[in-house]
């Protein structure tokens, strides 16, 4: 179930991109399709929403998103760099002109000192414009961190939408 308030957010998120003429599309990684889920919740979201990929593994962040494997070898799945190619790749591979891309790591294992449980990047792309780049710490369990990047995925998109 959506939380009341991520539903307002998602449906403020699909009337900008209704208000704007924009298509949106998701690339997601540790989030796993929530941010899909919260958008296609929102009845008449397929107006403005034309797919989401799902690219759990480095390979298919490269297979389905264009994301170069010297790019993941050099900054790690979990970078700026990453997302910002998977929010552009999910546009260049899609019927899109804005994008969210969600790559971090949700716990409870997996952290290191340099990339610490509940580090996640957040990136949005708008075809025009420069990408735009959040890098979050998120504190709690993996579906709280989850939950919180969904959140943060949403209004960097409102952000870039407007």
């Amino acid at each position: 179930m959506i939380d009341r308030d991520r539903r307002a957010v998602a449906a403020e998120v699909l009337e900008a991109c209704h208000r704007a003429g924009l298509t949106l599309v998701t690339a997601e990684s540790c989030t796993g399709g929530l941010v899909a889920g919260a958008l296609t919740s929102i009845p008449g979201s397929s107006e403005v929403y034309d797919r989401g990929f799902v690219v759990y593994s480095n390979k298919a962040k490269q297979d389905l998103l264009g994301v170069p494997g010297k790019l993941i070898d050099a900054h790690g799945a979990v970078s700026e760099e990453v997302s910002r190619a998977m929010a552009e790749g999910a546009i260049a591979r899609s019927e899109g002109t804005l994008s969210v891309a969600v790559t971090g790591i949700a716990g409870p294992g997996g952290g290191s000192k340099d990339k610490p449980v509940g580090l996640v990047h957040i990136a949005a792309a708008r075809k025009g414009h420069a990408t735009i780049h959040e890098r979050c710490r998120f504190d709690g369990d993996r579906e709280a961190i989850r939950q919180q990047a969904v959140d943060s995925a949403l209004d960097l998109l409102l952000r870039r939408a407007d």
